[in-house]
């Protein structure tokens, strides 16, 4: 992977070029900031600057919204009342209740209700929920699996695990060898129609391991509309990898 800067507007923006067996040139902003960009094999850069010079306007934009956003990571809770998180989609707010005979957590409409037994604790609080959402990512998880297998039965023929892990570069990921398919813990945070998309995602890398024009055809005929669902996962879902 290449590193490359263009200007625009007087400002510097900096880029990660990678160069892949693909029809169409690519172009994402994660929330951590950093732009990466995938070309055809046989782009020329100036192709590539010209492509990224015409997306300059929207990708400042992009940046400028994880910006704001940034302080919504979890790294920055307290876990006190008032505070919110990301889940399914939308933000539940926290509301901290003290509990001398139990500690659990429960989610309640738009509230993640933690019960402990130390309200000031921060590292318990924080316990408590992480091992909630974990739960619920992984029940969630696999009621996207069951629902996106029936359409993929023809070239997945055998239904596979889902494990559950906390990532830094990846939504998911398909062990074939292992018959299982690996989502990223911070994917709870996205709404369950992009839930699906990553596992239908996964499931097609059973049969096509490349992301090359004949993957996503059939993604495509499967899921019409899974950009809008990468789009949501890309732009509005905040998860800093």
């Amino acid at each position: 992977m290449e590193e490359h800067t263009i200007e625009y507007s007087n400002k510097t923006i900096k880029f990660q070029l990678d160069y892949k067996n693909i029809k169409n040139m690519n172009i994402s902003v994660k929330p951590d900031q950093t732009i990466y960009v995938s070309a055809p094999l046989n782009a020329t850069y100036d192709r590539v600057e010209t492509f990224v010079k015409a997306k300059a306007r929207w990708i400042l934009k992009q940046q400028s919204h994880f910006k704001a956003t940034k302080k919504m990571d979890d790294s920055n809770k307290e876990y006190v009342s008032g505070e919110t998180l990301k889940y399914l989609g939308a933000q539940y707010r926290l509301k901290v209740l003290g509990n001398k005979e139990k500690e659990f957590v429960e989610i309640d409409d738009k509230y993640l209700i933690v019960h402990t037994k130390k309200k000031k604790d921060i590292t318990r609080k924080q316990r408590l929920v992480n091992a909630r959402v974990r739960k619920e990512a992984f029940n969630h998880f696999n009621k996207a699996l069951n629902e996106m297998c029936p359409l993929v039965e023809n070239i997945v023929k055998s239904k596979p695990q889902i494990e559950v892990k906390k990532m830094t570069k990846r939504w998911g990921s398909c062990l074939r060898k292992k018959n299982t398919i690996l989502l990223n813990l911070e994917l709870i945070k996205a709404p369950m129609h992009c839930i699906e998309y990553v596992v239908l995602h996964e499931l097609i890398h059973f049969k096509h391991k490349n992301h090359n024009k004949t993957f996503y055809d059939k993604l495509t005929v499967i899921m019409p509309d899974w950009k809008r669902r990468k789009e949501i996962l890309d732009e509005e879902v905040v998860l800093f990898i």
